[in-house]
């Protein structure tokens, strides 16, 4: 009997209270598994499905025995896969960042410098960074001196030029760090990526990548490096989001803050926790589901106003680059909303695009009719999976001898 244990890559998403996960087979990078802890501290809830999207394992925990923190969570997660998947042998941890400040253009390996530097970006993204830390730190303590990576949501965006990269403020805030540097990086990169493997004739024309789910941007790729992108200083600029505002007027938050006495904090819930498609639609849901299944007047306003500012950011980019020949749909709208595709390209007719209804309607690859000027197409984004890919090649690049390590 063959007891060979399989090299496998490990890849850490933490949210605030959550951490999402994904193991993947070092020689393939085939996915195993994939699943998450949600509710870290109070009603904890574990999911495990397979590739093929079966669920494997549910658990949901009363508020006394759920896990307290990411280093409880975490251990949870490993302790499942010894017993789920004893055949594995985890080579190498692979971890979502948001952010890399301008420094960061490529995925690193982790060592107590680069923890102490990314703690230093904590002001960059306060409600991401601290928790993506709280991660890489509990990874480290499960695992030891196994490799661990740190791949950036923020680097695929640092080859945008200053004119795209930078606000009209005085010139000393870009070079302390106040600069547009853009999100949903490694989302943009797989579908790059994904276009130069498999779709090699829409490779390096002038695109814009729709990323639109919960969280939502927009990104224009040209010669297969980004040029420009909606998310700016923080992941609140640009389109409306699940409960996200997008591009709001500053001086409504002057008008907050002089006149009805509002602090950081009141003002940082109601962009980020109260606004978007939760705010428009009267507090229904920030979820388009829930929305596109509603009859109520301020849901069909709420869908609308999104749509909208999906194709106004398209023609934004598109004026970027002079051009667009490409429009490609991805994340959890993006992937699986036949209505705000439609509506999208619909509205986006005048500039040559044409929709093939009955590909949209099955969720072909391929959405317009083959006589449209702008080919476009809806890609499913797989994150994970562009994390996979860069901790095999960094941890692969280690002398063989730092890989011979024992998972503690």
């Amino acid at each position: 009997m063959n007891t060979a244990r399989i090299p496998a890559i490990l890849i850490i998403n933490s949210g605030s209270s959550s951490i999402k996960f994904a193991v993947f087979d070092d020689a393939n990078l085939s996915e195993l598994v994939k699943g998450q802890i949600d509710g870290i501290g109070s009603h904890a809830s574990f999911k495990v499905k397979s590739p093929d999207q079966r669920i494997q394992e549910t658990i949901t925990w009363p508020k006394e025995l759920a896990p307290q923190d990411h280093n409880a969570a975490l251990k949870v997660i490993l302790e499942w896969l010894h017993h789920a998947l004893s055949n594995v042998h985890i080579l190498a941890v692979g971890h979502r960042v948001v952010h890399g400040s301008a420094k960061y253009l490529e995925p690193v390996m982790i060592n107590d410098a680069v923890i102490h530097e990314l703690e230093s970006f904590y002001a960059l993204a306060p409600l991401h960074e601290p928790h993506n830390i709280a991660g890489i730190k509990a990874a480290r303590e499960v695992f030891g001196d196994i490799p661990q990576i740190a791949c950036f949501d923020t680097a695929f965006h640092r080859s945008q030029s200053f004119i795209n990269d930078t606000y009209a403020l005085p010139r000393t805030f870009y070079e302390e760090g106040v600069r547009r540097y853009g999100f949903h990086g490694l989302s943009y990169e797989y579908i790059n990526s994904y276009v130069q493997q498999y779709l090699p004739a829409y490779f390096g024309k002038k695109t814009v990548v729709a990323h639109l789910g919960n969280g939502a941007s927009l990104c224009a790729i040209e010669r297969g490096h980004a040029v420009a992108t909606t998310m700016g200083f923080s992941p609140l600029d640009g389109i409306p989001m699940g409960s996200r505002s997008g591009q709001v007027d500053p001086g409504v938050l002057l008008y907050l803050m002089q006149y009805k006495q509002w602090d950081a904090q009141r003002i940082s819930d109601l962009l980020y926790k109260e606004s978007g498609l939760k705010g428009i639609s009267g507090g229904l849901s920030n979820d388009m589901r829930t929305l596109e299944a509603s009859n109520t007047f301020e849901a069909k306003e709420a869908i609308n106003y999104f749509a909208q500012h999906v194709q106004q950011e398209i023609l934004s980019l598109a004026a970027v680059m002079k051009g667009l020949e490409v429009l490609i749909f991805t994340g959890g709208i993006g992937e699986n909303s036949v209505f705000i595709r439609g509506q999208v390209i619909q509205e986006l007719q005048w500039v040559g695009i044409e929709l093939d209804t009955a590909a949209n309607d099955s969720g072909a690859e391929i959405l317009s009719n083959i006589s449209s000027k702008v080919v476009c197409l809806r890609i499913a984004t797989n994150e994970e999976l562009m994390i996979a890919k860069h901790t095999h090649n960094l941890s692969t690049a280690l002398p063989s001898e730092s890989l011979d390590t024992k998972t503690r």
